[in-house]
């Protein structure tokens, strides 16, 4: 799985010009999977999220947790993530998983990361066609891919 997860102060994703999802302060993620992504994947990747200290404290340094801040996430699906663009110019998507993968993978993830948060997520419409908005905050934008924990 490969996230390319946002600092936000706002948030908010669209389908057929509908609002279906909106955070505030949080995090905006969008993930990407592929076929070889396990349930390992999923808990390492949420339990990784939760926690990561990119949030500022008192002192203006980032040392919270989206958990200690009581943030909030909006996911999105997106399979261009697991593009690859080792030949030509135009991005193969031949690692992303096809939807009777990616959908049980997406949804055990929400899962995961509405239990190491410890309240409901936002999300989009998996598949559709979905237009984001939102204030990135910082901006802190980071990469995160559980195949490749650096």
């Amino acid at each position: 799985m490969r996230v390319v997860l946002q600092r936000v102060s706002q948030a908010s994703v669209s389908v057929n010009k509908e609002i279906v999802g909106s955070i505030n302060h949080g995090l905006l993620i969008f993930v990407g999977i592929v076929e070889a992504d396990t349930e390992n994947d999923i808990e390492w990747l949420a339990n990784k999220i939760v926690g990561l200290r990119i949030f500022n404290d008192a002192e203006c340094k980032m040392n919270l947790s989206l958990k200690d801040v009581n943030g909030e996430i909006l996911l999105i699906s997106q399979f261009t993530l697991s593009a690859s663009t080792k030949k030509g110019f135009r991005p193969s998507f031949i690692y992303a998983a096809p939807p009777q993968i990616a959908i049980p993978i997406y949804e055990r993830f929400i899962i995961k990361l509405e239990e190491y948060l410890g309240k409901s997520i936002a999300k989009g419409i998996f598949g559709a066609d979905m237009k984001i908005s939102l204030t990135n905050d910082g901006p802190v934008t980071i990469i995160i891919d559980s195949k490749n924990k650096e």
